[in-house]
């Protein structure tokens, strides 16, 4: 069974300004569950992960309502105020709703990019390990040291890094980038994601430009560790679903069919709790 383990569905009417601005056409407008059946149809995706885009709790219940409308919907990674004095409690509320899987900070738009290795997010991710939550990591490069600092601190908290944490293939950068990936993934309780890396890599891009950093998170966290998603639909600036899937395909050509099928499907259900 495929599984898009990371796309979005939003409402301009609900951003108030918010990213996407106007001038990413592509994106610029609604994007809701009718926009991407056809889509999952068309490639045999059964389920996929539903990743809030934006800091606010209403964003979250949004993408639970949905979940309800929509089976083919398996999970929704929402967003608390994980730091806030009441976080416990409103994740204890939201996770009374079964389609919540995971949180996420957005940690690439916060000013202080040791945010997430602060102690005192702690009683949170308590409450998150108390109902059978994930962890998901929206990070940049230069957030992974600090990663690295929450990760070790919280050993069993689920964890998975967004696309491969938007290394800088555009300019060809590895470094630090490649050698911080390999210390979180020697923590067996770090996943990562195979997705959002087409929109890092600048236009006219192709597989072989992709091809370094894939086969670094592919010998880092192994094909148990490693989940596929589209990003959908920030996907569609720089790439379309059928060009993603055929580019993961060709770069996971040497991967045999059980650890395909782990990367494109099982390890999402297995990290997500998904049926």
């Amino acid at each position: 069974m495929l599984v898009d383990a990371h796309q979005h569905f939003w409402r301009l009417a609900d951003r108030d300004g918010a990213w996407p601005p106007p001038g990413l056409s592509a994106i610029y407008r609604d994007f809701l569950p009718d926009d991407l059946a056809h889509l999952l149809d068309r490639h045999g995706v059964a389920r996929t992960v539903l990743v809030q885009s934006m800091p606010n709790e209403d964003d979250t219940r949004f993408m639970l309502d949905l979940a309800r409308q929509h089976p083919f919907i398996g999970g929704v990674v929402g967003w608390v105020d994980m730091k806030a004095p009441g976080a416990a409690a409103r994740i204890a509320a939201l996770a009374a709703d079964p389609m919540l899987k995971g949180l996420r900070p957005m940690l690439q738009d916060l000013e202080d990019d040791d945010w997430i290795a602060d102690a005192a997010l702690a009683p949170a991710v308590a409450a998150m390990q108390r109902h059978r939550l994930s962890f998901d990591a929206l990070v940049l490069p230069r957030h992974l040291p600090a990663l690295s600092a929450f990760a070790a601190r919280h050993p069993d908290l689920p964890i998975v890094i967004d696309h491969g944490a938007k290394p800088l293939i555009v300019h060809g950068v590895m470094e630090p980038w490649r050698g911080d990936i390999a210390r979180l993934a020697a923590m067996p309780h770090v996943y990562c994601k195979l997705s959002g890396l087409v929109t890092e890599a600048g236009p006219g891009w192709d597989v072989d430009r992709l091809r370094p950093y894939v086969a670094h998170l592919l010998a880092s966290f192994g094909p148990q560790r490693l989940i596929w998603g589209s990003d959908w639909p920030v996907l569609n600036l720089a790439a379309d679903y059928a060009g993603w899937i055929a580019a993961c395909a060709a770069l996971l050509d040497g991967l045999d069919e059980p650890d395909r099928h782990a990367v494109f499907g099982l390890n999402a259900r297995r990290f997500y709790r998904i049926d």
